[in-house]
């Protein structure tokens, strides 16, 4: 038993290293090989939160105002955010993702069909539909 636990374990080390590539694969076509998880995580939350404002995201990711003006100024030379002022009220901007910004943002999501795509170049129709049934037993 102990010997088959070691082998899965592997086994999912070895997928989680390949979608690890993958990851990081879109963020060096981005030009951004050393970003941080934390920062990935503020552009999910500003694509989730469409023309979202410094106040809101400060709000929603509970840092302080300050803490996002850095972020969002460090974001823009980086290329992955602009500013886009309020129709009604001059004084709100609203942070955007760049095309950039949102390749980065959606890294997981395009990582798992990399990994995916690589499993199905990889495996037969038969093994693919032994290898969802046996995942499907288990989430």
């Amino acid at each position: 038993m102990t010997g088959q636990k070691e082998e899965l374990e592997e086994t999912f080390d070895r997928i989680f290293a390949l979608k690890h590539q993958c990851s990081c694969g879109i963020f060096s076509e981005c030009g951004l090989s050393d970003l941080t998880v934390k920062q990935i995580r503020y552009l999910q939350v500003i694509e989730q939160n469409r023309d979202v404002t410094f106040s809101r995201l400060a709000e929603i990711t509970g840092t302080s105002k300050p803490t996002i003006t850095e972020l969002v100024n460090r974001f823009s030379r980086m290329d992955c955010v602009y500013r886009r002022p309020c129709s009604d009220d001059g004084r709100v901007q609203y942070i955007c993702l760049t095309k950039k910004g949102e390749m980065i943002a959606r890294a997981e999501e395009e990582a798992l069909d990399r990994l995916t795509n690589r499993i199905m170049e990889t495996l037969s129709d038969e093994e693919i539909d032994t290898l969802i049934g046996l995942l499907e037993k288990i989430g």
